[in-house]
């Protein structure tokens, strides 16, 4: 195995992890007002995210582009985020109106995909999609650390900014899919 493909491993290993602190009931205190499994959760994830740029950037640049790296990098990817959303929901710190809608379009997205792997194309991620993601992952971050640092200097909501962003983001990649392959559903109509 490749090391961008160990990454992805590595990535996906990180996601329980990073359910676990936040999901397990202790409590180590507190820095600004911040649990610190909450600081804690936000290390680890900001680490997978590193490894989601990191792998992407290596096998591209060594030519360690594989079929594995191609299935498990954006299966990981949305786990990561599907999972970290779905606790902020039950950590109260994202509307779940907009954690369901993350979500639903991370899975059409993933059908579309499908379908386009039948008709011998790969469905890769579009600027649209790459901000999306990047939007994603700094607004889990920020919403994790409760706006870390910038609560402290001002009382700025950049997590919940930072969400609606990605909402948009998410909605827009997720349009801009469907509309430039629309030609799968027209086939099988």
């Amino acid at each position: 195995m490749n090391l961008p493909n160990k990454l992805t491993v590595l990535r996906i290993l990180m996601i329980p992890l990073f359910l676990f602190v936040l999901s397990f009931p202790f409590d180590w205190g507190s820095v600004a007002a911040v649990p610190i499994t909450h600081i804690i959760a936000a290390i680890i994830f900001t680490l997978a995210s590193i490894t989601d740029w990191l792998d992407g950037y290596l096998a591209r640049k060594w030519h360690l582009v594989t079929n594995f790296g191609k299935f498990a990098d954006p299966l990981a990817d949305k786990i990561l985020v599907m999972a970290a959303f779905i606790i902020l929901v039950q950590l109260k710190q994202a509307p779940a109106w907009v954690v369901a809608i993350i979500v639903m379009r991370e899975l059409a997205v993933t059908g579309l995909r499908l379908l386009l792997v039948e008709e011998g194309e790969v469905l890769g991620a579009a600027w649209p999609g790459k901000i999306k993601t990047a939007t994603q992952m700094f607004a889990i971050i920020f919403l994790l650390l409760h706006n870390l640092p910038f609560a402290l200097m001002i009382n700025f909501p950049l997590g919940k900014l930072l969400l609606y962003s990605a909402l948009v983001f998410t909605i827009y990649s997720g349009v801009d899919y469907f509309v430039k392959n629309k030609k799968v559903f027209k086939e099988s109509m």
